[in-house]
């Protein structure tokens, strides 16, 4: 039996739609400005430029499984007064692989979910000025709630499906999947060139036009059209 010199640390586990099973989180990958209206609204050009990539942790800080018809609590981040919501399809792998073609992309996926790319935009807005790394704006802790995974075969046509956000029921994002400027395959194709993929691993897809701030009292809905809704209030 293997020793450790510090207590081991625990593995996320995500609910699994119709099941009592978790699916254990390893990596969590985003794409950056994947939506044209985003691109626009974040100040960049949304001409079909390769996709480029960030990550947040995978651990018990950082992803926040969230009940289906429940309110999940999230804290507000210190640090920040800018704190910005991103509702994204979230694509769960189920099996990996390196160099996946287009065409296989879709058998390596085991399922999806609706997420929320917390982001203190303040902050990463101060880093991509200075030309360093984003991690303080994007990879800070409960900075990604997650609802539950839906088995890809059991998540009718996700793409596309409409993906949605609202703010103390007031809606603020409102589009389709079928918006994406790269597509799940082609993001997931684009991806394994620079990682090798593996079982547990998340990408979060990329968020529509309509992103803003938020403070603490403020509840929060995402939904995609197949997909349980996540709800947060900030606190």
């Amino acid at each position: 039996m293997t020793s450790y010199v510090i207590p081991a640390h625990d593995i996320v586990g995500l609910p699994v739609a119709g099941t009592s099973d978790l699916f254990p989180v390893r990596r969590v990958y985003c794409v950056g400005r994947n939506y044209a209206g985003h691109a626009r609204e974040m100040g960049s050009d949304p001409d079909r430029e390769p996709p480029f990539f960030f990550c947040k942790p995978g651990d018990a800080q950082a992803v926040v499984p969230a009940a289906p018809n429940r309110v999940l609590e999230l804290p507000y981040p210190p640090a920040t007064s800018n704190l910005h919501y991103e509702c994204e399809l979230v694509v769960a792998i189920g099996k990996g692989g390196a160099n996946i073609s287009v065409e296989d992309a879709a058998s390596h996926i085991f399922g999806y979910a609706v997420g929320f790319d917390m982001t203190r935009r303040d902050l990463q807005f101060k880093m991509r000025d200075a030309g360093r790394p984003w991690e303080i704006g994007k990879a800070f802790d409960f900075s990604a709630p997650i609802g539950l995974i839906h088995r890809a075969a059991e998540a009718g046509d996700i793409n596309n499906a409409a993906i949605q956000l609202d703010v103390d029921g007031v809606t603020k994002q409102s589009s389709a999947i079928s918006h994406l400027i790269w597509s799940i395959s082609e993001t997931m194709a684009n991806l394994s060139t620079l990682f090798t993929l593996a079982p547990g691993d998340l990408i979060f897809s990329g968020t529509p036009e309509g992103v803003g701030a938020v403070v603490r009292g403020q509840v929060l809905e995402g939904k995609v059209e197949g997909l349980s809704p996540i709800t947060v209030k900030l606190v």
